[in-house]
């Protein structure tokens, strides 16, 4: 919207100087803006090439019968859930259009509502009449600010030449390979991507005893594995590893090793169990578990590119295409001669013969080049201890931690659903006699109708397809009516059952009976571990039900879970690095940061602080930590 604003106020600024404005833009809310001299384009998609349209007052008028600021007032009636513009509820863009070209605004057809002239009857008369404040307000939000004070001449805004130099060490820091040799900015240089294999490496043909021999010779192994898929429902990770494939980076060769069965793995064994031979790769924590399934435990997990590149840029994609691409400039692809790119190529996925030795022949290569790339780059910024005594040995810890799992007492889980669907029943009856009819409680279309039609309810939020009733929505509903608390309790129930009752049972392996989900050291921006397949770290804990799924996860006969947590190492962190003396000194005679916030917010002595304040310091102060927005704290405090 502020940048819509700026369109505004130049377009104005341009017509005024007597200048023909034209702006290119994707959002039609710049449709308002349109005049003789002010001309909007739009592109669009046609047989697969982007076009743009062209529309000026003209064809406004031609297209929707309107002036184009009369445009604002159909967006006052329509809302628009993308820019959170409520809108009227009920009233959808055909009806909006309909009723601004019979009205001419909404400022008329409330007036005219008033007066008992406007033909209006029924559901669509009620809504509107109901929903005035709405309308008024959307149709202010709806309105593009045409006066953004603007202190510069023209001249100012002109587009200057780059700075090609500045632009090149930019790109050079951010890895944007593919837009550097697009803009031509290393002019007078050889392009340096390689056209064929032969370029980089060589793939050769060896033994597997003189490939086993070279690994022990230099200490040091540059691998990748290949699989196919295994439908073996024991297994925890349902692959098979068909092959091997090594660099040698002295000699700059690849070489592939293939597998027949399993036994001959075990030839390998002296090699993959030394702790003195170090392991380079890529996802380790997979090549670990997938070894473990043929009795072999994978020792000297040296370095794993994905980690390296973690540590240096948490919101990268850490495919190993993107990787290759980033530090390498090559697409992967292309240099192995696909005329059809594959949507999702992995490390483990089968192609044909030929195909496979030469994937997996780039892959090593690759995985040896920026291992170099990314230990220069730790080095640099100071992680190289980070990155070898914290990051790495916990690949170890979480691989372990997937193929231990956690024992399930499938009984106990059975019975808790057999309880939660009684719950579920009965809810379902309740919510039926206090809305004086059956409908689908999931269905958000059927029980908007009944929410907001039936017993009239305030419309809190719009979606495209009609009533918002999502949670936000229901809790800031709790109040105005008795069905709502019945809703939420049947929602957590009914998402308890579904995630966490049936489908823990799929994951339950057979021959363990324990669940061995996924553990993740590379996917979310802040550092913390994730789980998948299921994720184990959020099953409700702030209700009773919550906590009983948790107690179907038991330990084995005369051992016990132990939980150990930092504590409250986010704020303490952020003390240290601001300096901040309240918190500091909060710290240092035990105080409960998140009250002593709360009684400084909300100026109350500490010992006065309650429950409800105390959580919403919490909000301010976490939400400060991981960079939440102004719009993103009000909401988690309830404003909005």
């Amino acid at each position: 919207m502020k940048q819509m604003m700026c369109f505004g106020t130049l377009s104005c600024y341009g017509e005024s100087k007597g200048l023909d404005v034209t702006i290119l833009s994707g959002d039609r809310d710049t449709f308002q803006l349109a005049t003789d001299k002010v001309t909007i384009r739009i592109p669009r998609t046609k047989g697969g090439k982007t076009e743009t349209d062209e529309y000026n007052r003209q064809k406004i008028i031609e297209t929707y019968s309107l002036e184009p600021k009369q445009l604002i007032d159909v967006k006052g009636l329509q809302g628009d859930t993308s820019d959170n513009i409520p809108g009227v509820p009920g009233v959808g863009e055909k009806t909006a259009l309909s009723l601004i070209q019979k009205f001419g605004s909404i400022e008329n057809l409330y007036e005219m509502l008033e007066k008992g002239e406007a033909d209006l009857k029924g559901k669509q008369k009620e809504k509107i009449e109901n929903n005035k404040e709405l309308a008024f307000l959307s149709k202010t939000l709806g309105t593009i600010n045409l006066e953004v004070p603007i202190e510069d001449t023209l001249e100012n805004f002109k587009v200057e030449e780059w700075d090609k130099q500045k632009v090149l060490e930019l790109f050079e820091k951010l890895r944007f390979n593919r837009y550097i040799e697009r803009f031509s900015l290393r002019s007078g240089t050889p392009n340096t991507e390689a056209k064929n294999e032969e370029d980089l490496y060589k793939i050769v043909d060896k033994t597997k005893e003189e490939v086993i021999q070279l690994i022990k010779d230099q200490k040091q192994m540059i691998f990748c594995l290949t699989t196919k898929e295994d439908a073996n429902a024991e297994k925890i990770i349902k692959e098979k590893i068909i092959g091997f494939t090594v660099f040698d980076e002295k000699s700059n060769e690849t070489v592939y090793c293939s597998i027949k069965a399993e036994e001959y793995l075990q030839e390998w064994k002296s090699v993959l169990e030394s702790q003195e031979i170090k392991k380079i790769g890529y996802n380790l924590t997979k090549t670990y578990i997938l070894l473990k399934q043929v009795g072999i435990s994978l020792q000297g997990m040296e370095y794993d590119i994905a980690i390296a590149s973690y540590i240096l840029n948490p919101s990268n994609k850490l495919t190993i295409e993107n990787l290759i691409e980033d530090y390498l400039n090559i697409n992967v692809h292309e240099l192995i001669g696909k005329e059809k790119e594959m949507q999702q190529m992995t490390l483990f996925e089968a192609q044909n013969e030929q195909e496979e030795k030469e994937k997996y022949a780039l892959y090593s290569y690759a995985i040896g080049k920026i291992k170099e790339i990314t230990l220069k780059q730790l080095e640099e910024i100071g992680a190289i201890k980070l990155f070898y005594e914290i990051d790495m040995p916990t690949v170890e810890v979480l691989s372990d931690m997937q193929w231990n799992g956690m024992y399930v007492d499938e009984e106990e889980l059975k019975q808790f659903g057999k309880e939660l669907t009684e719950k579920l029943e009965s809810l379902t009856k309740l919510i039926y006699e206090i809305a004086g009819e059956e409908f689908n409680i999931n269905s958000t279309k059927q029980l908007g109708e009944i929410l907001f039609e039936k017993l009239k309810l305030p419309v809190k939020k719009k979606t495209k397809s009609g009533y918002s009733t999502d949670v936000d929505v229901l809790e800031r509903l709790k109040k105005e009516h008795p069905i709502i608390q019945p809703i939420l309790d049947y929602r957590q129930l009914t998402k308890l059952n579904s995630t966490y009752i049936e489908g823990l049972k799929n994951y339950i392996n057979p021959k363990t009976k324990r669940i061995h989900s996924f553990f993740h050291q590379t996917i979310t921006a802040t550092g913390r571990i994730s789980s998948t397949e299921p994720n184990l770290q959020n099953i409700p804990t702030r209700f009773e039900l919550g906590k009983r799924v948790r107690k179907v996860f038991k330990p084995e006969a005369g051992k016990v879970y132990l939980d150990a947590d930092y504590s409250q190492i986010e704020l303490r962190v952020l003390a240290h690095i601001s300096e901040d003396e309240h918190m500091i000194q909060a710290f240092k005679e035990g105080k409960d940061i998140h009250k002593q916030a709360a009684s400084k917010v909300f100026k109350t002595p500490i010992e006065e602080v309650t429950k409800e304040q105390r959580s919403d310091a919490k909000a301010v102060n976490f939400g400060i930590v991981y960079g939440i927005s102004d719009f993103g704290l009000g909401e988690q405090l309830r404003y909005f």
